[in-house]
């Protein structure tokens, strides 16, 4: 009934049901929600939770479930109609939701959520606890012992985001090298591109000790069951007795961690180094297809995708992208103009860019990707030939994805080598040559706009 109503009962067709007036009133209260990151909580009749959501906007996010849309939509439809009150939890940033939206939907168990309550393939974070250096992983199959689980999560993209913004703050490894501490061997080991770019310790390379990785993997865990402001005070703790010590470079370094945990809303999108949300290919049998296509010694982490585009015919474009372990790194995105070349010419664009980019990770001692990828055909691939000849630096496995065949072309090589449409390793291989041309298009596009207002 409404609140207003008179002490005399009015005629039928005034009364409005009880659940309708709800779901208008949980519909006015969310006009009322803030426009930040956090979860929301729809509830019935009964004031019990039915359904848990994480939004990057409150408002906007909840508000749309109160919709013609939602009323439509085939997913929402048959539920929402028993909404009649909705609460919300503010956090700090698009992780913090993420990771709450698991742990509620875990303890409270809202009955549309069933799902994701059920079924295994939804997404897990794992961490592996028996290992001496315990590695965080994003899992469908999640192991029964010796881990530690997160989840299930609602979007893998969004997981596999949070995992690599956690991963610049705790430094954990997420490859699967089966790393002992006491095998000396592993001083020799060459890490990972990860530890060039200070987002892993390189246990892989003994650089870390166990008990200091553990201390990082505790830190992680400590976030991840939500006492983020515990975690805070004990780390504002241990960088006051590091300055106090004189240990400063340790003092630094946990100077930033605190910075990065405080402004990990100021740190993009979760889908900003996610995979986007199709099913595009599954990384891991797309690498290990590649291994096997291409005769390598072991599954690439590595692959870097190099494309073309032309502003207005006079002046030419070349991106650089980067996956690591089958996955969109956008951290590792590089742009260039190309300076030497004048009008059309995609062969002396490509012999630019790749000399201009293994030059610079040569003299930088970095480490050149297990796999380069040109876009193009035996042409270009010849371009990028010469130019690691002239520059006298051993290449890379090198090759070119022709796009009217998907022909893939190979160093040395008569014949392309010729894939089913759907190998895995071919959509690994499509999926970074078509990232490679997004971005590069994307770059001519902001360059057209320059010049179109005179910048």
């Amino acid at each position: 009934m409404h609140d207003d109503q008179h002490e005399h009962e009015p005629a039928a067709a005034e009364v409005e049901p009880r659940h309708d007036f709800g779901f208008r009133r949980a519909a006015a209260k969310v006009r009322e929600f803030p426009q930040t990151p956090g979860v929301y909580l729809m509830k019935d009749a009964a004031g019990r939770v039915i359904y848990v959501g994480k939004a990057k906007n409150l408002r906007s996010r909840a508000g749309s479930y109160f919709s013609k849309t939602a009323a439509e939509e085939l997913r929402t439809a048959y539920w929402i109609s028993e909404i009649c009150d909705i609460d919300y939890v503010e956090c700090e940033s698009e992780v913090d939701a993420l990771l709450m939206e698991a742990r509620l939907i875990k303890d409270v168990q809202p009955k549309y959520n069933k799902e994701l309550k059920d079924d295994k393939t939804f997404p897990y974070l794992m961490i592996t606890t028996r290992e001496d250096f315990p590695r965080v992983e994003v899992t469908r199959e999640p192991r029964d012992r010796g881990v530690k689980l997160y989840g299930p999560f609602a979007s893998a993209g969004a997981l596999r985001g949070a995992v690599q913004t956690l991963q610049k703050i705790f430094k954990f490894r997420t490859c699967s090298l089966d790393i002992d501490e006491n095998d000396e061997r592993w001083r020799w080991f060459r890490p990972c591109l990860l530890a060039s770019i200070h987002q892993c310790t390189a246990p892989c390379n003994l650089r870390i000790g166990k008990e200091e990785y553990r201390r990082d993997i505790k830190r992680l865990q400590m976030f991840l069951d939500g006492h983020k402001e515990r975690l805070l005070a004990q780390l504002r703790t241990e960088m006051q007795e590091a300055a106090q010590a004189r240990q400063f470079e340790k003092a630094a370094a946990l100077r930033d961690e605190i910075r990065m945990l405080q402004t990990l809303d100021d740190r993009g999108e979760l889908d900003t180094h996610a995979q986007p949300e199709v099913f595009y290919v599954d990384p891991k049998k797309g690498l290990a297809g590649l291994r096997k296509v291409l005769n390598l010694t072991q599954d690439p982490r590595t692959i870097e995708g190099v494309d073309i585009a032309h502003l207005g015919g006079d002046q030419t474009v070349a991106s650089l992208v980067q996956f690591i372990d089958g996955l969109p790194f956008k951290p590792g995105y590089r742009r260039y103009r190309i300076r030497q070349v004048t009008g059309i010419d995609d062969f002396r664009s490509i012999h630019e860019v790749v000399s201009r980019r293994f030059r610079r990770l040569h003299d930088q001692d970095e480490l050149f990707p297990d796999i380069l990828l040109i876009d193009g055909g035996k042409g270009q691939l010849n371009a990028a030939l010469a130019a690691f000849r002239e520059q006298q630096l051993e290449p890379p496995t090198l090759l070119s994805l022709a796009k009217r065949e998907e022909e893939i072309y190979l160093p040395g090589a008569e014949e392309p080598l010729r894939l089913s449409r759907h190998a895995f390793a071919l959509r690994l291989l499509q999926y970074v040559r078509d990232e490679a041309h997004r971005f590069a298009q994307h770059y001519h596009h902001i360059l057209r706009k320059k010049s179109t207002l005179g910048d």
